[in-house]
């Protein structure tokens, strides 16, 4: 996509739309999100739409904006940003993105499935190319084809979990252990999958997968209750609605005396006990650097297949071991990228 050199006039004609649809120069700042200064002489203007407000899919928006400064694209210099929250709700998702749309936006961000979904739908007629992060299976998710290749002006990067590493972590964690329990949204396809590939593969490890399937976070704290009297732990997924109310499933788990088990380093700086996880920061700058390719013209979203996080890592947190009376192998997490002695909870 080619830069757009604004003349004085247009930029004025351009500070007229934004006032009238956003407030006078700043970015939407309405109750589902939070405006970004906008600066005259832009060259771009892109929408981030953000399913749910917790730190991984944080850490994929910030790190989306630093792997577009990386290239040059840069908020206060030559780019506007619109950055909304969905707050767990896919009608506001879709409602973001037809606002995005309607503002001509030169591109739509979307930060996990539900509003990568929304915004492919919003963008079907327009030439607005969709980059989408966060999302564990595009191909489940109708975003790519079963090669990877794109279904039409999108693409992005999968958040695959390393389910595999995940279940030997545990196994290593908890030589005992014969049921894994997970809470999942029913709604959300990557979740389904991913319980379809736990099922896949617990046998190997002598595992049996007990999942509880919700609809709202409202299930929950039920759900959860009942869920922690029927395993010897959880495994938590990226499973926005679930993660959005991590506290209340830790709550259940510490009670019990069984441990949490994450998906990503911020889940464990929560609570859990640990995680084989992804870098979400890193993978927000691949998808960022993606992205800025786009908006240069350098490449286009339909000819991009999507990209997949780097290899997992081990996390782990002893105070949550601790809060539990869990023994940790010391020899075993000697390997973690990172080891956290307190819990941090925002």
């Amino acid at each position: 996509m080619k830069k757009k050199m604004l003349s004085s006039i247009m930029a004025a004609v351009c500070t007229v739309c934004l006032m009238a649809g956003c407030g006078a120069g700043t970015a939407s700042n309405g109750e589902n999100g939070q405006g970004t200064q906008a600066v005259s002489g832009e060259n771009y203007r892109i929408g981030i739409s953000q399913f749910a407000e917790h730190g991984s899919l944080d850490n994929c928006r910030e790190g989306f904006l630093e792997g577009l400064k990386m290239e040059g694209i840069e908020e206060g210099k030559n780019l506007i940003v619109d950055y909304q929250n969905a707050q767990t709700d896919t009608g506001t998702a879709s409602t973001i993105a037809d606002s995005f749309v309607s503002a001509k936006a030169d591109l739509i961000c979307a930060i996990a499935t539900p509003c990568a979904a929304s915004a492919y739908n919003s963008c079907l007629n327009t030439d607005i190319p969709v980059v989408y992060t966060a999302v564990s299976d595009p191909v489940a998710a109708g975003l790519a084809n079963e090669d990877g290749s794109s279904v039409g002006n999108v693409t992005g990067s999968s958040d695959v979990l390393p389910v595999e590493e995940q279940l030997k972590m545990i196994r290593q964690m908890m030589p005992d252990a014969k049921k894994i329990g997970i809470l999942y949204t029913t709604s959300e396809a990557n979740s389904c999958s991913t319980i379809e590939e736990y099922k896949a593969l617990a046998g190997k490890y002598d595992f049996e997968i007990v999942d509880t399937g919700i609809n709202t976070s409202a299930d929950i704290e039920i759900a959860a209750t009942d869920l922690v009297t029927k395993v010897d732990c959880l495994c938590n997924l990226t499973d926005n609605t679930v993660v959005n109310a991590l506290q209340t499933v830790l709550d259940k788990a510490n009670a019990a005396g069984i441990p949490v088990f994450g998906s990503e380093i911020e889940q464990v700086k929560a609570g859990c006990v640990a995680s084989m996880g992804i870098d979400y920061y890193q993978l927000g700058i691949e998808t960022g650097q993606l992205a800025a390719k786009i908006l240069k013209g350098e490449a286009t979203a339909s000819e991009t297949p999507f990209i997949s996080a780097s290899q997992a890592e081990l996390y782990v947190n002893k105070a949550a071991a601790e809060k539990i009376d869990m023994m940790l192998d010391e020899d075993y997490i000697a390997n973690a990228a990172e080891t956290f002695e307190e819990i941090t909870v925002e």
